[in-house]
């Protein structure tokens, strides 16, 4: 049998939360006798002093900020458990999947999904990043909200969401950059191709024999032309930064210098309609994209 109960560690965060007993009673709805006997009696369950007062205000004593920071994840987990109680009892979604692809704009996904978070607050967002590759099996995935390059799922519905522009660059000291322009394919075959994977592989015209670099994720890529392991196609966007301090230069190629590569919005088929937090993330994606 436990000495103490979660409600009297409760309101002892009460307390120290709102600064007094008389505050954290009026938060708790309970008389301020209340709050008093059950801090009483945590105290003397534990043998420990836990409060002092110090002005008007009731702080920790050293011995009570150790045992409350041990408790607060029992707290917040007990908390979780009542709130995701109460959205299983309104019916509302607790979770939802979303897949997307690895080139989306970061600076655009991270707002959008703490927009969600907070109109949202106890629906978790369960986000898997995918590469080009993967995108063909993304029908068989049970996200239910993508954004992918692929139109839709096998049975789904999708809409073109935006456009993501890639463009040839290369550090501004790498040779390339001291060839005369325009660069030809001839020119670029000297050289190492950094490649994401194999996002660009059907769209690659150059020789068998010439030099590929692959690597798995944007960010591998990106820091690969960084350092002059080779050039690269790269998201525009990604790489804003490095083109504006000029670290990392625009290559002026005959043709093909930029490529674009459209992604999808696309609702998981079976969901009809679509639950209020799909259309509003759906929504989310949509209209807080500039045009």
């Amino acid at each position: 049998m436990n000495k103490t109960t979660l409600e009297q560690w409760a309101l002892l965060q009460s307390v120290i939360d709102h600064g007094s007993f008389a505050n954290a009673a009026d938060a708790a709805n309970r008389s301020q006798s209340s709050v008093s006997y059950n801090i009483s009696l945590l105290q003397q369950r534990l043998g420990v002093d836990l409060l002092v007062p110090e002005g008007r205000r009731a702080v920790l004593t050293p011995a009570g900020a150790i045992l409350l920071a041990q408790v607060r994840p029992l707290l917040r987990a007990f908390e979780y458990v009542e709130a995701r109680a109460a959205t299983l009892r309104t019916g509302r979604r607790v979770r939802l999947d979303l897949l997307v692809d690895t080139i989306f704009p970061r600076a655009r996904l991270f707002p959008i999904l703490r927009g969600f978070q907070q109109r949202y607050p106890l629906t978790q967002v369960h986000l898997t990043e995918v590469l080009n590759s993967e995108t063909e099996h993304a029908g068989e995935s049970q996200a239910d909200l993508m954004v992918l390059s692929r139109r839709q799922d096998m049975a789904g519905r999708g809409q073109w969401l935006m456009n993501i522009d890639f463009v040839a660059v290369a550090h501004t000291n790498h040779p390339l950059h001291q060839l005369p322009a325009p660069l030809s394919g001839e020119d670029l075959a000297r050289y190492p191709l950094i490649r994401i994977l194999d996002r660009d592989a059907a769209r690659d015209e150059r020789s068998a024999t010439a030099e590929f670099w692959t690597f798995s994720t944007v960010e591998a890529a990106i820091e690969a032309v960084i350092y002059q392991v080779g050039y690269g196609w790269l998201p525009e966007e990604r790489i804003a930064p490095q083109l504006a301090d000029g670290s990392l230069k625009i290559l002026p190629l005959s043709h093909g210098e930029r490529r674009t590569t459209p992604l999808h919005l696309i609702i998981r088929h079976d969901i009809t309609p679509p639950d209020e937090e799909v259309t509003t993330l759906a929504a989310m994606f949509r209209d807080g994209l500039p045009g």
